[in-house]
């Protein structure tokens, strides 16, 4: 059967990163950020070549899945939200529904689901991947939902310890 988890990149460092990856069997991970760095040294070993090692290193494979991530305009409509709110991208907790509308209106109902689906793997576990600590501040949340809702499949969001 397949299993997703999700998980972001603020609160781990490199090595719990991936030792929580491979204590949930994650044998794929999806990445879908648009720009695949995240700023800043403490973070650099998820910026995308050095991310692809860790991985690689680890046996788990990865997959830049670039539509379903935010556009830049998207993206912006929630950094402007995140001021409203007096909160960074590090310290947000939930998205705007503002944001959440228009990006599973313009990214995630376009998108083929079920094509994606075949491609994961069945005897080994799936991760999304976006840079928020917390799923439910990211658009990884989302498309969990989809899978869960449409799908039936049980999702589990990974944090830091």
């Amino acid at each position: 059967m397949l299993s997703v988890v999700t998980i972001g990149v603020y609160g781990f460092t490199a090595a719990t990163f991936v030792e929580s990856l491979t204590d949930a069997g994650v044998g794929l991970l999806l990445d879908l950020r648009q720009r695949r760095g995240v700023r800043g040294p403490e973070y650099s070993w998820a910026n995308s070549t050095r991310l692809q090692r860790l991985l690689a290193d680890a046996a788990i494979e990865y997959r830049h899945v670039k539509e379903l991530a935010p556009t830049t305009e998207l993206r912006q409509l929630q950094y402007r939200e995140d001021d409203r709110q007096h909160v960074g991208k590090r310290n947000r907790t939930e998205l705007a529904p503002n944001f959440a509308a228009r990006y599973t209106h313009e990214i995630l109902d376009p998108f083929d689901l079920d094509a994606l689906l075949t491609q994961l793997p069945p005897t080994s576990t799936t991760a999304l991947f976006c840079v928020e600590r917390d799923a439910e501040a990211c658009h990884r949340s989302l498309v969990a939902a989809r899978l869960h809702t449409n799908h039936g499949l049980p999702i589990r969001d990974l944090h830091p310890a």
